[in-house]
């Protein structure tokens, strides 16, 4: 599970943690879970951002279409709403847990502090990659 700040900074800089994160991604060595309504919140914040980025609507559409042909699709039956403060980090949340996933990757683990009544853990992209070591 990937939050939105982080698929941001994967692509903001090819630096830090983010971007490797995401090349494990691509290169399949980490399973990645996405839903119809998560890719739509990537499309909005990236092409909003995309002058920031240095990324054309083009090279953004073709990262979520090769984002979509590694990831798991995961449709969401159940929702947990209201359960955190944010109704963005809520999708994220109930998308983590209808995949049963193990971890969520953000940068905001405080607004994820619930997670952990659904069996999830919140990590940094640097913690997921140390634990992947």
């Amino acid at each position: 599970m990937l939050d939105t700040n982080v698929l941001f900074a994967g692509l903001y800089s090819a630096q830090g943690q983010s971007h490797r994160l995401l090349r494990a991604i691509f290169g399949k060595q980490v399973r990645m879970v996405i839903s119809t309504p998560l890719l739509f919140e990537y499309e909005d914040v990236l092409k909003r951002s995309q002058m920031e980025l240095g990324l054309s609507e083009a090279d953004i559409d073709a990262v979520l279409d090769n984002l979509c042909s590694v990831a798991h699709f995961q449709a969401i039956y159940f929702l947990w709403r209201p359960c955190l403060s944010d109704a963005k980090d809520d999708m994220v949340l109930e998308l983590a847990v209808a995949a049963r996933a193990p971890r969520l990757v953000t940068f905001n683990s405080r607004d994820f502090v619930p997670a952990s009544r659904f069996g999830v853990s919140v990590v940094s992209p640097r913690q997921l990659l140390e634990d992947l070591k």
